[in-house]
């Protein structure tokens, strides 16, 4: 772990020194060449790409991943990985019909008329499964528990195959007890674009979420507008909070699994007392040794005059994840504003919630927690909202009307509601 100690300044510029020390150079993803030849090949554009791409070795790549598949593959599943799913998929579930807005609200106006107010769900849902150098069955659930809590009517799941040309057997599994409709096994930029604008086999949906790697966002950038997306994601975070009550060791050990996402994960650890900083780093060094893949990433390191001062960092850092680890946790939590997922308390590890904590692991990241939120059941409704109006609010609106579509310049616009007015009133005559 490469890490690196930089000194109190304000926050606004402190927050410039650490993105700097923790950024790596900016890839240029073009992902239009991939774009155009799914639009001409179709099919056969995401089979070839999956055969450079991802699965060399197989005979024949396929696209579509029947449910028996996926059943089958359950069915193989290590009964302890199998009740870890369900323990994730109950807990994810329960979370977000607590976030569901299914009831529609009725707000009578003071002119007589009445607006209803509600959501409804989109009817069809891609979810994007990362493969690369891990397998992430985990978001399967994450991506379609919500959505099927939300009540999209088909849920489609796109994964990249392994070079043998097949799906984890643990994704698999976990397709099949989140009752997907339908699997394609096919990555990249190629699978949003499938999933955007569709192909002979796949066929377009209405939003897609997940996270993924540049090629994959720079796509989802693309098609965003013809179909609706979750967030532009980049690396995963995370930012710890301590004191000289931190349980040490568990911070760093916290800090090195989020290591494990890439070398490009930004990872800070800021102190509220002093001493601490040096302490952790020393455990951080314990904990990442003999694991390569955490030996390249980076972690900045700061100790607070306070956690006043601390906690206006961490608004302006917008960490992805935010472990708040110090004796104060509850009431600093109270302070946060733009942190993706929180974690109040030692126990309370970013890895129990990107698996069976029952909260939703794609979040915003690169600071973008400033404006965007987790994925919720939200991301897979829209709003909607239906107009009442009698004769009494005509008669009351019309006129009103009428001078602000003047002031607009378009006078049908009133006309359309004076001539109700005066219609109505000449009939009451």
């Amino acid at each position: 772990m490469i890490s690196r100690r930089l000194e109190w300044a304000a926050p606004d510029q402190l927050v410039g020194e650490i993105r700097e020390f923790l950024s790596h150079e900016a890839r240029t993803v073009d992902v239009t060449g991939i774009a155009d030849e799914v639009a001409s090949r179709g099919d056969e554009a995401l089979i070839a790409m999956t055969r450079r791409f991802d699965a060399p070795e197989a005979d024949e790549p396929g696209l579509r991943v029947s449910t028996s598949e996926s059943r089958a593959a359950l069915e193989r599943l290590d009964p302890e990985v199998r009740r870890a799913l369900e323990i994730s998929i109950a807990n994810v579930r329960q979370v977000a019909e607590a976030q569901l807005v299914s009831d529609s609200r009725t707000v009578n106006l003071p002119q007589g008329q009445t607006v209803t107010v509600g959501e409804v769900p989109l009817g069809s849902a891609g979810i994007y499964a990362p493969g690369g150098r891990a397998s992430y069955p985990s978001t399967v659930v994450m991506g379609c528990v919500t959505a099927r809590v939300a009540g999209v009517d088909r849920v489609v799941l796109v994964a990249p195959p392994g070079p043998d040309g097949q799906i984890n057997e643990t994704t698999l599994a976990a397709a099949s007890l989140c009752e997907v409709d339908e699997i394609f096994a096919v990555g990249g930029a190629q699978a949003i674009f499938a999933l955007a604008r569709g192909t002979e086999t796949i066929k377009p949906v209405d939003v897609i979420a997940g996270p993924g790697n540049a090629w994959v966002q720079a796509a989802k950038r693309e098609v965003f507008g013809e179909v609706a997306i979750d967030s532009l994601a980049g690396p995963s975070d995370l930012t710890v909070v301590i004191d000289a009550d931190t349980n040490l060791r568990w911070a760093a050990l916290d800090l090195c699994a989020q290591a494990e996402h890439g070398e490009e994960s930004p990872l800070v650890a800021i102190s509220t007392a002093p001493g601490v900083i040096e302490k952790l780093e020393i455990e951080v060094d314990a904990a990442a040794s003999g694991q390569p893949s955490v030996q390249d990433c980076r972690l900045a390191l700061v100790e607070a005059p306070s956690a006043v001062e601390a906690i206006a960092l961490v608004n302006l850092i917008a960490p992805e994840h935010l472990q708040l680890m110090s004796a104060d946790s509850i009431a600093l939590a109270g302070a946060i504003r733009t942190a993706g997922c929180v974690f109040t308390g030692q126990e309370a590890g970013t890895a129990f919630g990107d698996y069976v904590a029952g909260s939703n692991h794609v979040l915003p990241t690169d600071g973008t927690g400033r404006i965007f939120g987790p994925l919720s059941p939200a991301t897979f409704r829209r709003p909607t909202s239906r107009v009442s109006l009698d004769a009494g609010s005509v008669r009351q609106l019309a006129r009103p009307l009428d001078a602000l579509a003047r002031a607009e310049g378009l006078p049908v616009h009133g006309l359309s509601a004076t001539v109700r007015a005066d219609d109505q009133d000449q009939e009451s005559k």
